[in-house]
């Protein structure tokens, strides 16, 4: 399968530092693919190389099989829709009218206006001024904004970082079915669960570099400490290596009925961070 997305070698200096340090990945079509790591660690960076907002100094990077230079001609530009912390929107206009604006940047039809605003919960609010709207509530536009023209490659930066958890189950069944649909899906976010419940396959961002890339699962195997924890009838917990060597000792446990409940001790994708760079995503 051909990648959306081929980064190789990339570096982006602003004046003496380093935003982005060798990085390389590719994204395959259909893929979810999360770029994660704490802020100013050169997520927003790359999202802009990507949608040719930015230039990189070194390196190689590629959007649909070209240059991405070629990102910024306006055929390119209908490809892919973004969503950043630099709203864009126009304050004084209601938000229909901002997202007419956009059906004819597009052209597309103004149907889609209607198809979008549901997609975030806000076609009963259309008619409501920007200027007036919760942070959370100019997310769920940008988003909007972001889907109208149903691209097949969506850059979505930090999408929920406003939104109340209600609203985020919502957009993330959303980003789900638009996924079914063969959109790919480039996703920034310190939020590991985020990360977790959407992503296909993450990579780790810190001081401009990639420390680790792989799927959830690959990534919790790879790191994980390889015990288990028994809890027994009697109220304590017994830490064993998950080895066969231990099969007798779970072995005698069932059969005595002592053991209440079992878990692996798998690491989450903020532990694996951790580990990788001993420090947190905050």
């Amino acid at each position: 399968m051909a990648n959306v997305i081929e980064v190789q070698s990339v570096q982006k200096k602003f004046g003496y530092k380093n935003a982005l340090e060798s990085v390389t990945f590719s994204i395959e079509k259909g893929e979810i693919f999360g770029f994660l790591g704490p802020s100013g660690s050169g997520k927003t960076t790359m999202i802009k190389i990507l949608t040719a907002q930015l230039y990189h100094d070194q390196g190689k990077v590629e959007v649909f099989e070209k240059p991405v230079k070629e990102m910024a001609k306006n055929d390119n530009r209908k490809r892919f829709g973004i969503l950043t912390d630099n709203s864009g929107l126009y304050v004084r206009l209601s938000i229909e009218e901002n997202l007419l604006l956009y059906c004819d940047l597009y052209g597309v039809p103004k149907t889609a206006i209607k198809e979008a605003l549901e997609f975030v919960k806000l076609y009963e609010d259309r008619k409501k001024r920007v200027a007036i709207l919760s942070k959370g509530m100019t997310q769920r536009v940008l988003l909007a904004r972001a889907i109208l023209h149903k691209p097949s490659l969506l850059f979505l930066d930090e999408p929920t970082s406003a939104l109340d958890p209600a609203s985020t189950a919502h957009i993330h069944n959303g980003l789900r079915q638009l996924n079914k649909m063969g959109t790919t899906i480039f996703l920034t976010t310190h939020d590991m669960q985020e990360a977790e419940s959407l992503c296909d396959r993450v990579a780790f961002l810190d001081k401009g570099e990639v420390r680790a890339i792989g799927t959830p699962s690959e990534l919790k195997q790879q790191y994980s400490e390889k015990t288990i924890t028994v809890e027994l009838t009697d109220g304590t917990f017994q830490v064993i290596e998950n080895h066969p060597s231990q099969a007798k000792k779970l072995y005698e446990w069932m059969e005595t009925g002592e053991i209440l409940r079992i878990h692996t001790n798998e690491p989450n994708l903020g532990d694996i961070f951790m580990q990788i760079t001993g420090s947190d995503l905050q």
